[in-house]
């Protein structure tokens, strides 16, 4: 890696969520509030959710870029289309589609599962891909891996620590057992799991290791209801880089644990380079 210090970006999956109203965000939103301007504040990436759903307009994700710009160590990450990873039956115009969407935040993120002009990332959930013949593919293809933390149910994959490639990656789902499979009718009660801090301190060590196999990685929480994954995201920072982070005021009301990683004084302002320990010297991300 030529000496420079890999980057640990961590931030949520998502920013548009009702119940962050009032909890991650202010409850009165001052003229011109962008949710992932004000997360980009606290956070160096967010992961883009709406991309499994649907292609991005190519204003909107060129819109995305310029919210966070204040933040120069920010990257997005942003999912593949579901037409790509689960129907598979996406044509060359739908590839096209996709990439014309994406493509402003080119020189702003990398994508879970994209195409080869893009990081490649891979997340499975079953154990049977834990074979040291995958990992090792992965890393001939230069593919990086995804390592979750899921309920461990049957023959769920368990958290893992695996570094394939140049971009490490880690996500975070929660481990609400009991609803864990729920129904779509209210698929949100799956991700309602606040982790305790003797929980998440195991990651720190996993996240160290994965950082020292690559040159970037992404650590992004998924368990989002009611603004866990915010909360918890910032307890992670605080762990690894052992200091106190700036927290919502908003959230800090909702989550009172966090007064104890809250800096003395809560302010808007972004951290300077020098603030985040584990960024590459000398990168300019946007």
């Amino acid at each position: 890696m030529g000496g420079t210090v890999p980057a640990i970006r961590f931030g949520p999956a998502g920013w548009s969520y009702d119940d962050w109203h009032g909890i991650v965000y202010p409850a009165r939103r001052p003229h011109g509030f962008h949710e992932a301007e004000y997360l980009a504040r606290y956070f160096d990436t967010i992961e883009i959710n709406t991309t499994f759903y649907h292609p991005p307009r190519p204003e909107v994700t060129r819109s995305w870029a310029r919210r966070v710009q204040h933040n120069r160590n920010f990257k997005f990450t942003a999912k593949l289309w579901q037409q790509f990873t689960h129907e598979r039956d996406a044509s060359q115009r739908d590839e096209r589609t996709f990439k014309e969407g994406i493509d402003p935040l080119r020189e702003a993120g990398v994508l879970v599962m994209q195409f080869m002009e893009y990081p490649l990332v891979v997340e499975v959930r079953h154990e049977s891909w834990n074979r040291t013949e995958i990992y090792q593919m992965l890393h001939n293809l230069g593919v990086g891996f995804c390592n979750i933390d899921q309920p461990v149910i049957g023959r769920s994959l368990q958290p893992s620590e695996h570094s394939t490639a140049p971009v490490g990656y880690v996500r975070l789902h929660g481990r609400n057992y009991e609803h864990w499979f729920a129904s779509n009718e209210r698929p949100e009660e799956r991700y309602d799991y606040y982790y305790s801090l003797e929980e998440l301190k195991p990651w720190v060590e996993r996240i160290k290791k994965i950082a020292a196999g690559g040159e970037e990685i992404y650590v992004i929480t998924n368990n989002h209801f009611r603004g866990k994954a915010v909360a918890n995201a910032l307890q992670l920072i605080s762990l690894v880089r052992n200091r106190p982070v700036p927290v919502p005021k908003p959230l800090m009301a909702e989550y009172p644990g966090l007064e104890a990683i809250a800096e003395p004084e809560i302010t808007d302002a972004v951290p300077e380079q020098e603030d985040f320990p584990f960024q590459a010297a000398g990168r300019e991300d946007l």
